[in-house]
């Protein structure tokens, strides 16, 4: 089993579609797949239209008291499962604090999971916090989506800079452009010229598209409506991508 994250200090980046896609696109290739939705907003089981079965309290599941498993629910998609996002959960930090030294509580939830699936996707809150913490800890590779901008870029080096500072790898950081607009003249600078710190990112680049604005509405992914769109043939060729990531970081 791998675990993968999608992380990014900022809000509205595409990181919960990319999230969402990525995992439809391993499930669609047979392997077995579970999306954790980690951020109290929902977004990801709210377009897996998936709602957490019980208000479970994150204290019950690091004790032992609600096994995880009862948190999981199917999709609508072949080979694909979801634990929703719960907002009693919110407060998982502090829950996690309290387990002091003990900085694997998260991978010790996930361990189980090793025996009915091959990835594990995670879909982080947009904060530095003891989960995010626990999170880049458990997680293989971190992908971390950023818009061709320089307030994007700048989280993007906030959080290498917060794994130098905490003795986690940089190197397992993969960044890559989403929402890329080549109307724009910085965007293309970017896109044509990017910067030496994303020397560990990803080729493909999510182009800006209102197809993915559609995903709200239908509340699905993109192959599920618009399959044949340039911005689902960027999620093939970028999990093609991630693949090969996984594959250097095992």
């Amino acid at each position: 089993m791998q675990i993968i994250a999608f992380f990014n200090l900022k809000g509205g980046v595409g990181k919960t579609t990319s999230a969402v896609n990525i995992a439809w696109q391993a499930a669609n290739e047979g392997i077995p797949t579970l999306l954790w939705d980690l951020d109290p907003q929902g977004a990801a089981s709210w377009l897996l239209q998936r709602k957490s079965k019980s208000k479970a309290e994150a204290k019950k599941l690091l004790s032992g008291k609600t096994p995880i498993g009862e948190l999981v629910k199917n999709t609508d998609y072949p080979l694909l499962d979801i634990i929703p996002a719960d907002f009693s959960f919110r407060q998982m930090d502090l829950d996690l604090a309290k387990a002091g030294d003990n900085k694997n509580q998260l991978a010790k939830l996930l361990a189980p999971f090793g025996e009915s699936y091959s990835l594990i996707v995670l879909d982080c809150p947009p904060s530095f916090s003891e989960l995010t913490e626990q999170m880049f800890t458990a997680a293989d590779v971190i992908y971390v989506p950023i818009i061709p901008s320089h307030l994007s870029m700048r989280t993007f080096e906030q959080t290498r800079d917060f794994f130098k500072e905490n003795n986690l790898k940089p190197k397992r950081l993969h960044a890559f452009f989403t929402m890329a607009d080549r109307r724009r003249s910085l965007h293309r600078v970017m896109l044509a010229h990017p910067p030496k710190v994303l020397k560990h990112g990803l080729q493909t680049a999510i182009p800006y598209a209102a197809v993915v604005e559609k995903m709200g509405e239908v509340r699905a992914p993109l192959a599920a409506f618009a399959a044949n769109s340039t911005v689902n043939k960027a999620y093939q060729a970028l999990w093609q991508e991630i693949k090969l990531t996984l594959d250097s970081s095992s």
